[in-house]
């Protein structure tokens, strides 16, 4: 008989609604596989067992109480832990807020739990989710469950981890500037960062605060349609969103991966990013699954208007005055980070603390004119093109540090790149606030997967979907976590 752990969350739900399990036996099986697993791949840093198993109790009276049930009905997930589940501790990655226990849930989990997920645990992020790495002086790294050495990636690499070990088939996360692809990539799972406003997420105290650069609020999953199952279910607008809109489509919808008279663009560099020889290979093979799927693929010579160094620092000013906003936010709560918790936090986040307090009002707006000309340059190639193609990371991997301080290389076949966040090439969809998906294609020599990175327009995420579902279809990836061996010693 198949684990429960091994089945998808739609199969989960499905099982679960014909009464052939009960929600609290597939809530124990998680549980039980992440006390087994989960001292190998330091994926969750909480669990909230008692509260699971109370949620499970409910589903089960649900069910036999001929309720109407959620789509995620009985289905255990996990939330990163930068975003609040009401009750259950939120460390942020920080010894500063070590047992912090908030009271709201955000909106995004909230929905999940409303379709009937239940939540069994939060997962480890870099501090405050400030790096494209996943360690914190508090919990330690998160390797990929793929090779032990390596790291998951970031932020959201605890909840990729979760997903690929078979902890949990659905985690959310956020991303920020590659927090959900970066991780995916490493991790062997999917996700799609859907455009900016899909989800909607109720910002306190600041409504407007998610706009530089644009943070989007996803799942992650071992296949297409559970990802895009969870992200259906947490769309939608809210009122206190601004920036929040009505959703037309079900992206369930594209799951049938026809690319017929779609367009597709290969950038190996995305436009000027270091890419090594062996990450630019696995992503180049998988071309031909889309062609086969009915899409005419172009190698297009598309280049940015301002090398990947500017970028990358672009994007770090924009996330450094959020950083410095974050901060003040916690000074006049009480918490002084700077002055009072300095010994304490990660230096690189407190470096961007100080870099975002430097800056004027005005400068930062200026800032926009650069990223209005990275909008240009996409929205050129949109015109000729339906999907974007790229890989997802500039490398294969980044070794754990010993230090609980992982960071990434500092350079890239010669070529320097910033070491938090500067060897992957997902950030410019975030200025320009585009859908784009992580999708497994291949594995490096060292055994850590590589992401193929698929772009599209703004409102065009069912066209993302419909490329993910063909490369799927034609390279499938499931068998790829037959391989792993993560019973704890």
């Amino acid at each position: 008989m198949t684990e429960l752990t091994d089945l998808t969350a739609h199969e989960l739900a499905a099982r679960v609604r014909r009464r052939e399990i009960s929600p609290v036996e597939v809530v124990q099986a998680a549980l039980d596989r992440i006390e087994q697993v989960n001292p190998t791949v330091n994926a969750f840093v909480t669990v909230c067992g008692d509260r699971a198993l109370a949620a499970a109790k409910e589903a089960e009276r649900a069910v036999e109480s001929g309720a109407e049930l959620g789509p995620l009905h009985g289905v255990p997930i996990a939330v990163k832990d930068l975003d609040p589940v009401a009750g259950v501790r939120m460390a942020r990655g920080s010894l500063v807020f070590a047992e912090d226990v908030p009271t709201e849930t955000i909106l995004c989990v909230e929905r999940l739990e409303q379709a009937g997920a239940i939540v069994v645990g939060k997962t480890n992020t870099p501090e405050f989710g400030f790096k494209a790495t996943t360690d914190n002086a508090l919990f330690g790294p998160t390797p990929t469950p793929f090779n032990l050495a390596m790291n998951a990636g970031g932020s959201s690499g605890g909840s990729a981890a979760a997903v690929s070990a078979g902890l949990v088939p659905l985690a959310q996360g956020s991303d920020a500037g590659g927090s959900l692809r970066v991780p995916a990539a490493f991790c062997g799972v999917f996700t799609l960062m859907p455009t900016f406003g899909r989800v909607a997420v109720q910002a306190k105290p600041n409504a407007f605060r998610r706009l530089n650069p644009m943070v989007v609020y996803a799942p992650l999953a071992r296949t297409v349609r559970d990802a895009v199952l969870g992200l259906d279910v947490m769309s939608g607008p809210h009122p206190r969103d601004p920036f929040s809109f009505p959703v037309g489509d079900r992206l369930v919808d594209g799951l049938d991966g026809d690319l017929t008279g779609l367009r597709v663009a290969y950038s190996p560099d995305l436009g000027g990013y270091p890419v090594t020889a062996e990450a630019e290979r696995i992503v180049r093979a998988a071309l031909p699954a889309l062609a086969e799927a009915g899409a005419v693929v172009e190698e297009v010579d598309f280049r940015l208007p301002f090398p990947h160094e500017e970028l990358t620092a672009m994007w770090r000013r924009y996330l450094s005055v959020c950083h410095a906003e974050s901060a003040e936010i916690s000074r006049r709560a009480g918490i002084d980070l700077v002055a009072d918790h300095g010994g304490s936090i990660e230096a690189g986040y407190l470096d961007s603390v100080r870099v975002g307090g430097s800056f004027s009002a005005v400068d930062f707006r200026l800032e926009d004119l650069m990223r209005t000309q990275v909008l240009t340059a996409f929205e050129d190639l949109f015109d000729r093109y339906d999907l974007v193609v790229s890989p997802v990371n500039g490398v294969t991997g980044v070794p754990n540090g010993t230090d609980r301080d992982t960071v990434g290389p500092h350079e890239i076949d010669g070529r320097p790149v910033d070491r938090f966040v500067g060897w992957s090439l997902t950030s410019p969809f975030n200025l320009i606030a585009s859908p784009a998906a992580s999708v497994p294609v291949g594995r490096a020599a060292n055994g850590v997967p590589v992401g193929l990175q698929l772009a599209a327009r703004r409102h065009h995420d069912l066209t993302v979907v419909r490329g993910a579902a063909a490369l799927e279809a034609r390279l499938p990836w499931a068998d790829s976590y037959r391989d792993l061996r993560l019973a704890a010693n």
